[in-house]
């Protein structure tokens, strides 16, 4: 385990290993449910194809395979043998490919979890405004009525309904919704031709 500790307290290794120290305890008091801090996605990590994903996740991504790559990559300086000075160069370059494999991997977790964090408009009433429904109560009147209406993702919602006219609508009947009225909270409803 001394090897281990020293390895991963070592240059290059070292750099990322306080960042991973930071990460690790973020996501366990997320897991414990003490914190609840969810950065949302930075323009900044866009031109590098991390965008659409919450920072938190893109960067605890990063840091974990920078600081895998540099940790072997100082165990692989180390085993060479090489001087010093040699090895704080050897170090550098296993920094940037190690910087460079963290990114590559970030944004791999990034491309599929796009999907899950894909900005969908808050749901409003007046979505239902232009749809068809069918009428769920006996009979639709100016102070009565409601009505089963079908929303773009498929799910379905029962909903007041008013209307106005001679044709009365019954159990069954289809109807347009043409209008909501925001103070009533219901929707005017038509015939549907």
């Amino acid at each position: 385990m001394g090897d281990f500790v020293d390895a991963a307290l070592s240059f290059p290794a070292a750099v990322f290993s306080f960042l991973l120290a930071a990460v690790l305890i973020y996501w366990l008091l997320v897991l414990l449910g003490t914190l609840d801090i969810e950065i949302g996605d930075l323009d900044v990590g866009d031109g590098l194809g991390l965008g659409g994903v919450p920072v938190t996740v893109t960067a605890s991504v990063l840091v974990v395979v920078s600081w895998f790559v540099s940790l072997v990559g100082g165990v692989v300086a180390a085993g060479l043998g090489l001087g010093a000075p040699v090895t704080m160069v050897f170090g550098g370059g296993v920094l940037l490919v190690a910087l460079i494999c963290g990114v590559y991997a970030a944004r791999l977790v990034a491309v599929p979890l796009r999907k899950l964090y894909a900005p969908g408009g808050e749901a409003s009433r007046n979505d239902f405004v232009g749809r068809e429904c069918v009428i769920r109560t006996g009979q639709v009147t100016g102070e009565f009525g409601q009505a089963e209406v079908s929303s773009a993702d498929g799910s379905t919602a029962i909903v007041q309904v008013r209307q106005t006219g001679e044709h009365q609508l019954a159990h069954g009947h289809r109807a347009l919704i043409f209008d909501y009225d925001i103070d009533g909270e219901f929707f005017w409803v038509a015939p549907a031709s």
